[in-house]
């Protein structure tokens, strides 16, 4: 892969709940080493007993493929012990870690974490996490949001796959190239140990590098946390996960050590 010159020490940041969230950032990622910058990425949880080594060994395969140095490669969720759908029982531990991680670095170009947007219950706490976070680094004109899936305007167990809602603000969206999508598209058959989730992702991932084939990044904002993610029933609440009323209990009791 060719690298363009770029500034000394110039990160983009990616903060991750699970092994394999960043198949909604593949391109940024790939563009960041492109263009000579680094690509630092970190997962909050270490996923389930039994596959948390194959998990870890699956996205750093992918992360590799696209130029990422396995030395910027960290998983937080193993140095914490906190488990997959459990980042909620231990937010002081991950705010704390993700506040040292990233005042490490000097010259933060953009942070990256998953979307606000009521797909998955790690995903939503994380993304409050990164944004007091950034708010209190002075950093938070500098953080972008990437959507997973969310279940707003689908019925029963239907849902969205790689699609900004529009209570998140304007999207920046970016053409990616037909060859790239699908070396994208080969990337997410890369998490073997993830199978049953991707048999239900997999065809709405298609669909989006089939039809619209973009990168879609949005700000982020306070204000965004105060709200539930959108109306209705979350995706996390119809599968039984977690609920709202109980993530949003936890998150408005935390904010970031001075």
């Amino acid at each position: 892969m060719p690298i363009e010159a770029a500034p000394a020490g110039q990160v983009s940041l990616f903060l991750f709940a699970h092994q394999d969230d960043e198949f909604g950032v593949f391109h940024v990622i790939e563009q960041c080493r492109r263009q000579g910058k680094r690509a630092v990425c970190a997962y909050l949880t270490r996923g389930a007993d039994g596959v948390a080594a194959r998990r870890n060994a699956e996205s750093r395969k992918v992360l590799a493929s696209l130029g990422v140095d396995e030395r910027d490669i960290v998983f937080a969720g193993d140095e914490l012990g906190i488990d997959d759908a459990c980042l909620h029982a231990s937010l002081d531990a991950a705010g704390a870690w993700i506040a040292r991680w990233i005042g490490a670095f000097d010259a933060v170009e953009r942070i990256h974490v998953t979307a606000w947007e009521g797909g998955h219950h790690d995903h939503d706490a994380l993304h409050a996490l990164t944004v007091r976070v950034a708010d209190r680094l002075g950093l938070l004109p500098r953080v972008r949001q990437f959507a997973l899936y969310h279940r707003h305007r689908r019925p029963g167990p239907l849902f969205r796959v790689l699609s900004p809602l529009a209570a998140n603000g304007p999207v920046e969206s970016q053409p990616i190239p037909f060859a790239r999508r699908l070396v994208y598209l080969r990337l997410c058959l890369r998490y073997p140990s993830q199978a049953v989730t991707w048999v239900g992702l997999f065809p709405f991932v298609f669909a989006h590098y089939a039809l619209r084939g973009t990168q879609d990044l949005q700000a982020v904002s306070l204000e965004r946390l105060r709200a539930a993610p959108h109306p209705g029933t979350l995706y996390y609440e119809r599968r039984g996960f977690y609920s709202w009323d109980k993530l949003r209990r936890k998150l408005d009791g935390w904010r970031p050590a001075a």
